[in-house]
């Protein structure tokens, strides 16, 4: 398990201030058989965005969001949340790999209630939660079914709502649409942006596709290769809501160009 301590007095990374920022991270390493993925790394995460996390292949970005996560220890530094660590934190966690991220002998409505089960939340409680999810979402399929009669953007949207339904403080997404073909990736994008911007939850979302990364994000984080640094950390001044006609946006294309711009410098190690 990673190793917290008190946060420095060390001015914010990322350019965000004090008061806005949710996670503090001052001073992160992380080796993997010697070599060096980050090395004294300090980032600001702002609170009730979404932020996504692009970068050279190999740079650490699902790296970087496991161990903030809690789920992949750290070599060094320190991680808080609101000065309160991982352990004391409520976070959701949505995987690549759907499949074998639910349960295969559990109807998708007990997929999504396992978390609250295991914290004794009431029966009534748990029922509102997922009616709540499922106006969000506006789901047309049915819950009471096995993950094995779903489709593939049904069962991730049940890995989604599940990570939700404890109405988590934070919530974190590695390549959460990358297994989906993509008339089902552009309708998980349009539902995970309004669930998303309604519950104002900080996020954290890992992806390889720039389009996905600025489409979703109120900020992109751009990194470099190893040892890896912050690139840049770009607003996203898109209008919301999003639709398929938004990346033909000025705004849109304009950041497109500086992001890439920038990817490309990254790439060559500028």
């Amino acid at each position: 398990m990673p190793l917290w301590v008190l946060a420095t007095d060390r001015p914010p990374a990322g350019g965000m201030e004090a008061a806005d920022t949710h996670i503090t991270i001052r001073g992160l390493v992380k080796r993997f058989q010697g070599n060096t993925v980050y090395d004294r790394f300090d980032l600001d995460l702002p609170r009730g965005a979404i932020t996504s996390v692009f970068g050279p292949n190999g740079c650490g970005k699902s790296t970087l969001i496991n161990m903030i996560s809690g789920i992949l220890p750290t070599d060094g530094g320190e991680i808080l949340f609101d000065g309160k660590t991982v352990a004391q934190t409520r976070i959701g966690y949505v995987f690549q790999n759907y499949r074998e991220a639910l349960f295969p002998w559990m109807r998708a409505i007990d997929n999504v209630a396992y978390p609250l089960a295991l914290m004794g939340v009431p029966e009534a409680e748990r029922r509102r939660r997922i009616d709540k999810l499922v106006a969000g979402f506006e789901l047309t399929f049915d819950l009471h079914r096995y993950p094995y009669e779903l489709s593939g953007g049904q069962q991730q949207t049940v890995s989604i709502m599940r990570a939700l339904v404890i109405e988590p403080e934070v919530l974190f997404l590695d390549e959460p649409f990358s297994a989906l073909d993509y008339e089902m990736t552009l309708t998980m994008r349009d539902q995970l942006q309004k669930v998303l911007r309604e519950t104002r939850t900080t996020s954290l979302l890992v992806s390889h596709d720039l389009d996905e990364a600025i489409y979703l994000a109120d900020k992109v984080l751009l990194l470099t290769r190893r040892p890896t640094r912050v690139a840049a950390f770009l607003d996203v001044g898109v209008p919301r809501p999003r639709t398929p006609a938004s990346t033909t946006h000025p705004d849109f294309t304009a950041l497109k160009a500086q992001a890439l711009g920038i990817f490309q410098a990254a790439v060559r190690g500028g």
